[in-house]
């Protein structure tokens, strides 16, 4: 596994939730490994220097789950 792991986040969009100890699930805008960034899921801790399990996606994908999510029905 490489040592040189690298990440930026480029951009902040926005907080889906709030948990213990004040780790945030966020929607981001990360650049892994110095790559184009891309939207990404998941949580981090208050400093951005832990992270949790996400999910990555592209804008493309990023655009059809959010018209998945769109056609749910109302509960």
């Amino acid at each position: 596994m490489a040592d040189d792991f690298t990440f930026e986040i480029t951009k902040n969009i926005g907080v889906v939730s709030e948990g213990k100890g004040g780790w945030k699930m966020e929607l981001n805008l990360v650049s892994w490994g110095g790559r184009p960034a891309k939207y990404d899921v998941r949580s981090w801790s208050p400093d951005h220097q832990k992270m949790g399990k996400g999910l990555t996606l592209t804008k493309e994908e990023l655009t059809s789950l959010g018209k998945l999510i769109a056609s749910l029905p109302a509960e």
